[in-house]
């Protein structure tokens, strides 16, 4: 008879594998992100201290760890993961006019949108300087390429603001630009560092892009489902903001013109004055589309395994699995 798989592992397990990893990591971030400008440093640590997951480098730390990988270069790369992130988180604050950034005030609140934009290009190239040390060409195109896909990410979402006509594909083509490649480099990187070759680079990647594209489903699900204390940002923020995710894509396909209008009437009016938040989750609920975007998020997660099957057994590579569960579908806090 077959041994039956171990209980899965809970959050505070899947981050203990790589916790005094993580550790070092923090190091090197307070270290490699103080500027001779004090509010660049300030906004780099406030953002360290606002309770972020630390997906991003755990992720580069499980990988690399998981297919052998040993030494410094993965505490490293794992840093430079997490400041491009944060870069990231600046620079949306201020495009979307942002207030609350995981419960405390954005840094375009704090700092002004000026200081907060030149922060963010600070961070992204003291990111580089320090994947520099690495002497790795092939680490600098993941990151060239990484970057240049957020970039045009963030172009394409200015673009579809407003609009309910947006399509499953440009919404698709959208996440995969604004998070699944983010996700994808640090597998990716992880894999690379353990120098397994290609098709071991690919399974990574592939896990990556997978699991950030079910993560980014259901991100997208607790806009409309979570509080505000589980999400760190208003609840509904979205459709508040003009962007028509997933959910409310496949309800419009479904909608009464009235309903349609009260989505609209949302989005004109950038807030839930007239229509309430209530009223738009009743028209989600009415047509199913959070159960079916849920349902297309572990599609996801079961692609993201396969490419797993062929590492070696270990704690790590068990922590990957498990990943899929505790941070792309519950999302858990």
């Amino acid at each position: 008879m077959a041994a039956s798989r171990p209980a899965p592992l809970s959050k505070v397990e899947l981050f203990s594998l790589v916790a005094s990893d993580l550790r070092r990591v923090d190091k090197v971030i307070a270290l490699d992100t103080v500027c001779s400008e004090d509010a660049v440093t300030s906004i780099s640590r406030h953002l360290n201290s606002s309770g972020g997951k630390r997906l991003r480098p755990a992720l580069v730390l499980l990988s690399a760890r998981a297919c052998g990988a040993r030494g410094d270069s993965p505490i490293r790369i794992a840093a430079v993961m997490e400041i491009i992130h944060a870069a990231t988180l600046v620079h949306d604050d201020v495009i979307d006019n942002a207030e609350v950034r995981r419960g405390s005030p954005s840094p375009n609140r704090a700092w002004g949108n000026q200081i907060s934009v030149l922060a963010g290009d600070w961070l992204y190239m003291q990111a580089f300087s320090i994947a520099l040390r690495e002497r790795e060409f092939e680490i600098l195109d993941i990151l060239i390429d990484l970057t240049r896909m957020m970039v045009e990410g963030e172009l394409m979402q200015a673009g579809l603001i407003g609009r309910l006509d947006v399509s499953e594909q440009q919404y698709h083509d959208l996440i995969h630009r604004k998070t699944a490649c983010l996700l994808s480099a640090c597998t990716r990187l992880g894999a690379l560092l353990a120098r397994k070759g290609e098709k071991t680079e690919e399974r990574l990647r592939a896990y990556g892009w997978n699991l950030g594209m079910a993560f980014q489903l259901i991100d997208d699900v607790l806009d409309f489902e979570a509080t505000e204390s589980v999400l760190g940002k208003p609840v509904g923020n979205d459709l508040k903001e003009g962007k028509v995710t997933l959910p409310m894509i496949l309800a419009l396909r479904k909608c009464t013109p009235a309903e349609r209008e009260l989505v609209e009437t949302v989005i004109r009016d950038r807030g839930y004055g007239s229509v309430s938040l209530a009223r738009i989750l009743e028209i989600l609920d009415r047509h199913g589309t959070i159960a079916e975007v849920r349902k297309r998020a572990m599609r996801f997660c079961d692609a993201a395994l396969e490419g797993l099957e062929t590492l070696p057994d270990s704690p790590h590579r068990r922590a990957l699995v498990d990943a899929a569960a505790h941070w792309a579908v519950v999302r858990a806090n």
